[in-house]
């Protein structure tokens, strides 16, 4: 008679347990706070990148008031940048100044007296402007960012000024990487970079721009 009375109340205490239990709907709710918290964390998470030099590039873009505009691409030597979810936190950029493409076509024919792109790369790798051979490197460094503008450092031809970069969008890749794009407009007169043609019709603008497109291995 005891034995009985014991199995009757271990099954009226294991359904008890079954009806106590949660519902379907407490058991989704739990499973989406779950991911909700787990993307939550991952939106909060620093991370390092490396630049990827051999996919990452500066664009630049120049031009001789009234006349032409010349456009061309510059390559990193290095670079880190730290993000915080979709955010830019920090980095350190590094240009290579001597490797560098003319992507336009506003130039005379080759072997042309004047304006050939070749006596044109040669002008912007010497001394009259970039001195490439003095100052083979470019850089920058980002000290502060609030939302989608960063201030920071920019050196060229040994010369630093603040400067800011503004558009900055950071995109996760669906490989791991993450890719980071930014404008920055600079005044060359500030970098010693002060060459003119002499003639009145013919103004170099002072104004530089450069759009950078990095992709960032995580460290």
């Amino acid at each position: 008679m005891n034995i009985r009375f014991a199995s009757a109340a271990a099954i009226a205490a294991v359904m008890m347990l079954v009806s106590c239990g949660p519902s379907a709907e407490q058991i989704a709710a739990a499973k989406e706070k779950a991911t909700a918290d787990s993307i939550a964390a991952a939106a909060a998470m620093e991370k390092t990148w490396t630049i990827d030099v051999a996919a990452s590039k500066v664009n630049w873009s120049g031009t001789m008031i009234g006349v032409k505009t010349h456009v061309g691409t510059l390559n990193f030597a290095s670079g880190t940048m730290k993000t915080k979810g979709p955010l830019l936190i920090s980095g350190e950029f590094v240009v290579d100044m001597k490797n560098y493409t003319m992507n336009d076509t506003n130039y005379a024919a080759p072997g042309s007296e004047h304006g050939t792109k070749e006596m044109l790369m040669g002008h912007l790798m010497s001394p009259a402007f970039f001195a490439v051979d003095s100052f083979p490197t470019a850089s920058l460094k980002i000290n502060t960012v609030s939302g989608n503008t960063a201030a920071g450092d920019l050196t060229v031809r040994g010369k630093t000024n603040p400067e800011t970069v503004t558009d900055i969008v950071i995109t996760p890749n669906a490989d791991g990487t993450v890719k980071a794009t930014g404008k920055l407009v600079f005044d060359r007169q500030k970098y010693g970079v002060i060459w003119s043609t002499g003639a009145k019709d013919m103004v170099v603008q002072d104004k530089i721009e450069l759009t950078v497109d990095l992709v960032g291995k995580a460290q």
